[in-house]
């Protein structure tokens, strides 16, 4: 029985400032610091064989700080943009509540939380599974049905699409799906890639 730990990256200086980050590099505030650090705590006791993030400074920063508190600074760690956040294209860098203010809360909503509708020159959490989900079936997935235990961190939208599948959860049920920030969320695998079991440790 392998693990999956997925874990979305601490707080950012755009998630405090309740901007549309996407792609745009920003890093850790300290709180999101401190966020990491917790989770290490956490999830210290899983002996992790590989780590996976994205390329983007946040997640990379939240996974060093993870494995450092965890005292496993020898895992080996896996950058690949297909676990980058989702592109907002247009929305990026534009505070969210201005935004619901010029569009309307319902259109955001729909931009943020849907599972089919791009925001203005960006991706759809169907956009961003389709990058990131080929990318978990071939490199994590087996990894964990082969006994061993995977450290993921990346993204709010790039963590919906794979808890999306490991869930079974409709293109309904994932408008309601938020990934809280630095709070890891523990799969177990089997050997034919079916989860037995699923704990969120807030």
């Amino acid at each position: 029985m392998g693990k999956i730990v997925l874990l979305r990256h601490g707080e950012s200086q755009w998630n405090l400032e309740n901007r549309f980050t996407g792609w745009v590099d920003i890093p850790l505030t300290d709180k999101g610091r401190e966020e990491a650090r917790q989770a290490g705590q956490k999830i210290k006791n899983i002996p992790f064989d590989h780590g996976f993030t994205s390329v983007l400074i946040r997640a990379i920063e939240t996974i060093e700080i993870v494995l450092r508190t965890a005292g496993q600074t020898e895992v080996p760690i896996v950058k690949d943009i297909a676990l980058n956040e989702r592109k907002y294209g247009d929305l990026q860098g534009l505070n969210k509540d201005e935004t619901a203010k010029k569009f309307g809360a319902e259109q955001v909503k729909l931009w943020r939380r849907s599972y089919d509708v791009r925001p203005p020159g960006g991706e759809s959490l169907e956009d961003t599974a389709t990058r990131t989900l080929p990318y978990f079936n071939e490199n994590i997935l087996p990894a964990a049905s082969s006994s061993k235990n995977i450290l993921v961190c990346a993204h709010g939208n790039s963590l919906r699409s794979i808890v999306m599948a490991l869930d079974r959860l409709s293109k309904e049920e994932v408008v309601e799906l938020n990934i809280a920030t630095g709070v890891p969320i523990v799969y177990d695998i089997d050997p034919s890639g079916a989860v037995t079991n699923k704990a969120i440790l807030a």
